[in-house]
């Protein structure tokens, strides 16, 4: 600016026909205002004199002309740029030295962007979706399989095991029997509906029976007990024309000696061994 009637408010010298700058309706001569007032630039540490363009960041300084990316010297003037330590970069330089790759598509996740963060791994938006129905995750529950991931409805209708019982989903644990997932609660006895999860329990017909049921219901009854025979523990039995008994049970009516892998002989109900039976 130029001026034919003020003084300069620092030195004083006249700035009639001279160039001046104003700082709070206060006129100085161009050497006074740049040595009071003038912003060291950042890069080139020279005065950023009244007549440059000042360009300001954080509190730092700059000339136009030195205002550009420290690694590939492109200009930052109206451009977006990211700083790293106090360094600024353009948006293509500091993604190729600090930003995440997609997990997904290994591309890089530009600044500004939205990332979303899981499991150590970051993800583009737009690649963070369901592997099955292709919809955006989000925040919404998710369940992993083999390095992919699915939302909670696509995973149950292609992996998850159903109850053969209740006919609904297991999502934790679960008991196999015949090839069958049943959940813990679902595996129960088929007469008396006890939980056999961890107990022992007998096959028919391709429903567990605790023992007690399994006995009451379907077990061989000793013909010298009484009690039934079952197979609980690889237990052993002999069988003889319709009649079965217990190993330890298999004994002689007469002289009690066993007559397991013996030779005996049978008199109406009892059986002896062939010394009591000659007798």
């Amino acid at each position: 600016m130029t001026s034919n009637h003020t003084d300069c408010r620092y030195c004083l010298q006249s700035l009639r026909g001279r160039k001046y700058a104003l700082r709070e309706e206060n006129a100085y001569c161009v050497t006074c205002y740049d040595s009071l007032f003038a912003n060291s630039c950042e890069e080139c540490k020279q005065l950023i004199e009244c007549d440059s363009k000042d360009l300001a960041y954080k509190g730092r300084h700059w000339h136009e002309r030195c205002f550009k990316c420290a690694k590939c010297s492109r200009s930052l003037v109206e451009k977006p740029f990211a700083a790293k330590d106090e360094v600024l970069l353009c948006t293509e330089c500091y993604s190729d030295e600090y930003s995440s790759k997609c997990f997904h598509c290994q591309k890089t996740i530009m600044p500004g962007s939205r990332k979303m963060e899981f499991k150590g791994s970051s993800w583009h938006e737009s690649c963070f979706v369901c592997q099955y129905c292709r919809q955006p995750l989000g925040t919404k529950p998710l369940i992993t399989k083999d390095n992919e991931n699915y939302c909670v409805p696509c995973f149950e209708k292609q992996f998850a095991h159903h109850c053969y019982s209740c006919k609904k989903v297991i999502t934790s644990g679960g008991v196999t029997y015949h090839d069958k997932p049943w959940h813990e609660e679902c595996f129960v006895c088929a007469g008396c509906k006890t939980q056999l999860s961890g107990q022992g329990f007998i096959s028919k017909d391709e429903y567990p029976y605790c023992v007690d049921c399994f006995s009451r219901l379907y077990a061989k009854k000793c013909a010298a007990c009484k009690k039934p025979i079952t197979a609980l523990g690889g237990a052993k039995f002999i069988s003889f024309e319709e009649r079965q008994w217990h190993g330890e049970c298999f004994n002689c009516a007469k002289c009690s000696v066993s007559l397991v892998g013996q030779g005996f002989l049978t008199r109406q109900n009892d059986v002896l061994c062939h010394e009591c039976g000659s007798a």
